[in-house]
This record gives structure tokens, C-alpha cells and sequence, in this order.
């Protein structure tokens, strides 16, 4: 696999999705958590989501593997995403990020932009990666990273 869009992916209502039909679009792919501190960042996600929709993709992939902050099924984070922070950006299904059972598509991103030190391994919830509109992972952000910062890196490429 040599892009991102070579992946494909369960949608949180369990449909495939295939990352593939966003050619030509930045991506901003981050492990997202309902009971976490930097839960409030999805109010940021879903402000790039929308005022830059037409160059801008969001995912959000739900994680449960730090401090178990997205206990959740399907149904109980996508109502939670909607009612408290009106998510209208793609959400996908819950997986890991870390381990052997890490999803593909994050092996994928940890392998092409490793963390501090070169690790691989994603740290916290709401780490995000930037993806140009050809596929290729571009920038790793930390939790602490806003959402704003990350418009800014998009904006100054457009």
C-alpha cells in the first residue's frame, strides 16, 4: 500500500468505506474518545470540517485504548458525537491504534510520520495526521495540537 487511498475502512454504522473517494482532498484522520480532556477538540474538528468542507475531509476513528475514555458502542458515540458537538464530519468504527490489533490504516500513518523520538506508537486520543489530497501523510500532530493549528498548516498550503 503506498497511499492512504489504498484503504478501506468500517464507517461507525458498520459500512464499508473506502478512503479512496477522498483523492483530492486533505485528510485529517484522528483517534477520537468521548470521555477524554481533549474531547472538547471535536467542536475545532468539526469548525475545520465545515468552513473548509470543500478541500477537507475529517475522520474520526473512535479508540478505547487510553485510560478506557470511549467505553461506548456505535450507537453511544455516534449519538454522543451528534448531540454534544453536532459531528457531521465522517465517523468510522471503533479500533485500535496501538498493538497487534492496530487497524491497518494506522499502521499505515505511524509507519509514514512516527512520533517524537521515531516511535510509532500513538501516545494519547486525538492525535491527528494531516494527508495531502494525493495520499501522503504530511504531518503528525500531538493531542495538545488544536484543530486551528492544523487549519492553519492546510490554509498556508492552499
Amino acid at each position: 500500500m503506498s497511499t492512504i487511498h489504498d484503504f478501506k475502512v468500517k464507517s461507525i454504522a458498520g459500512t464499508d468505506v473506502d478512503l479512496s473517494q477522498w483523492k483530492g482532498k486533505w485528510m485529517v484522520i484522528v483517534n477520537v474518545a468521548s470521555k477524554c480532556g481533549f474531547t472538547p477538540q471535536y467542536s475545532g474538528l468539526e469548525s475545520l470540517y465545515r468552513s473548509m468542507k470543500n478541500n477537507v475531509v475529517v475522520l474520526g476513528f473512535p479508540c478505547n485504548q487510553f485510560g478506557a475514555q470511549e467505553p461506548g458502542n456505535a450507537d453511544e458515540i455516534q449519538n454522543f458525537c451528534s448531540l454534544t458537538y453536532q459531528v457531521s464530519f465522517p465517523m468510522m468504527g471503533k479500533i485500535d491504534v496501538n498493538g497487534d490489533k492496530a487497524d491497518p490504516v494506522y499502521k499505515f500513518l505511524k509507519g509514514e510520520k512516527p512520533g517524537l523520538l521515531g516511535s510509532e506508537a500513538i501516545k494519547w486520543n486525538f492525535t491527528k495526521f494531516l494527508v495531502n489530497p494525493q495520499g501522503e501523510v504530511v504531518k503528525r500532530y500531538a493531542p495538545t495540537d488544536s484543530p486551528e493549528k492544523i487549519q492553519a498548516d492546510i490554509q498556508a498550503q492552499l
